[in-house]
């Protein structure tokens, strides 16, 4: 069941996400009539986003009053409440969907090299690290180990011997290169892999701990965070080493055998309540059609997650404050979605697809932002071949701004949108300078002052404009390319 929030409609207590917007059909009549996707009214859109601070505003405060908001603490609550209120002043028809999601709290998290070749007597080498999500937890006063690095899960296999009782290091560097080269998606999936998947492999294999390489750009020797796939039962403990660490254990590791000392206490404490936060723009003659407009909610709890990813929440609630200020109604709903737990579970996104996966053909179009508020320089879309000529007058629009590539790919995979992709629902994300990003993703630094309010304000631009155009075009824009799954 669904809770709406005060002020919403009683007649759609009741019903589901996939049919509450013929809960709240307006007629054509209702409104001024739509100006559509003509040149004037998409160059209005465009510059009234421009000129607005109120994403920058909102997302200062949901970093600066409310902070980090991991699935299942007290900010992700805070944040759904803050989100949802907002909509609501906006007057938007705001819904509450209950989600299920992980609650894992971070504990103490150290490490020293106590033994290695050449060591001065009395002395350690310390190790910045931080816990993985859905690490397991050492001992309270920790566990000592040998410590073995491999550079591939085929060689974390073919030491399988020296790996049982070790801590195991799995040390991939993440390819800055192809960042600044506007892959950084790229090197980042290459890397995640290890992160996600090496864990698990490692306690396979009998290892008393697991530690990865940090995936990011920059060697600040701050650690970054993310999820890995280890399972209830299975859970070893499991920490992201910075770069420089990551560094040192290799030198000393060319001096001779290693111990370690590491001390991880995390918990996995029983599923939590928490919700996605919908907030319908009602359309016009075509109402019960939805185009998406999203972002997610949740963030780590290593700090604000201002990139990662209030921005991108933002943007997407900017959508609708825009289209308040020119006083513009769309013939397709539009619908913001701030998703919860797409850090380490993506739950939210599970939630939704599982209400409208009977409904999909109503969901004309999705669009999310998870890639940081670097400048936009166009947009990336899920659509067949033959569908970019229709989005010539988009495209033209956002050529002042310097928006206009268009990059079409059979899917994007994003992190909230990829069941309903698979469905065949076209999906589109704004295609941004990222080169930088990784260097505080999943971070302590990932704080507000590190998003640029003007590339913001072009994001959400381009979000705005994206969304309008979307839910006024005539006719398909077809389906997303079939998937395999």
């Amino acid at each position: 069941m669904h809770t709406v929030l005060p002020g919403a409609p009683r007649s759609i207590l009741s019903r589901s996400i996939s049919t509450i917007v013929f809960g709240c059909m307006v007629s054509a009549s209702a409104f001024a009539a739509t100006p559509g996707n003509d040149p004037q009214a998409l160059a209005q859109i465009r510059d009234t986003a421009l000129q607005s601070d109120w994403a920058y505003t909102h997302l200062t405060d949901l970093t600066d009053l409310i902070g980090p908001r991991l699935s299942g603490s007290a900010g992700a609550a805070a944040a759904v409440q803050q989100v949802a209120d907002t909509m609501r002043k906006l007057g938007a028809t705001v819904t509450l969907q209950p989600v299920k999601v992980p609650h894992w709290v971070r504990g103490v998290e150290t490490a020293e090299i106590v033994d290695y070749a050449g060591r001065p007597q009395g002395l350690s080498q310390r190790v910045v690290l931080t816990a993985l999500g859905g690490s397991g937890a050492t001992p309270a006063a920790g566990l000592t180990a040998p410590l073995v690095i491999v550079k591939s899960f085929e060689e974390l296999k073919a030491r399988a011997a020296e790996v049982k009782g070790a801590i195991v290091l799995i040390d991939t560097p993440f390819d800055q290169e192809m960042a600044e080269r506007g892959l950084a998606g790229v090197s980042y999936g290459q890397g995640s892999r290890f992160r996600f998947n090496g864990p698990k492999a490692a306690a396979e294999l009998g290892a008393a701990a697991a530690l990865v390489r940090s995936i990011g750009g920059a060697n600040f020797r701050i650690p970054h965070t993310g999820a890995t796939g280890l399972e209830d039962g299975k859970r070893i403990p499991a920490a992201a080493v910075t770069v420089e660490d990551a560094l040192l254990i290799g030198r000393l590791a060319a001096r001779g055998p290693m111990k370690m000392h590491l001390t991880l206490t995390p918990q996995t404490l029983p599923d939590a309540d928490s919700y996605n936060v919908i907030a319908d723009w009602p359309g016009t003659d075509k109402a019960d059609e939805v185009v998406v407009v999203s972002g997610h909610l949740d963030s780590w709890d290593l700090a604000t997650g201002a990139n990662d990813d209030g921005a991108g929440i933002m943007a997407a609630m900017g959508v609708l404050e825009t289209l308040k200020k020119l006083d513009y109604h769309p013939r397709r709903t539009i619908r913001v979605i701030a998703w919860m737990n797409e850090e380490n579970g993506g739950r939210g996104g599970q939630a939704y697809f599982d209400a409208n996966k009977n409904a999909l053909l109503k969901q004309y179009a999705a669009i999310e932002m998870d890639s940081g508020a670097g400048r936009p320089f166009g947009i990336k879309a899920s659509v067949g071949p033959k569908a970019e000529k229709l989005f010539a007058p988009l495209l033209a629009s956002l050529q002042p701004i310097g928006a206009n590539a268009f990059t079409r790919r059979d899917a994007l995979e994003t992190g909230d949108l990829h069941r309903l992709e698979k469905g065949g629902v076209p999906s589109f994300e704004p295609l941004v300078d990222s080169h930088s990003y990784f260097h505080y993703h999943h971070t302590p630094a990932d704080t507000l002052d590190k998003v640029d309010p003007d590339n913001l304000k072009r994001n959400v631009a381009l979000m705005s404009s994206l969304a309008w155009f979307l839910a006024n075009i005539d006719g398909e824009i077809g389906r997303a390319p079939a998937q395999d799954e």
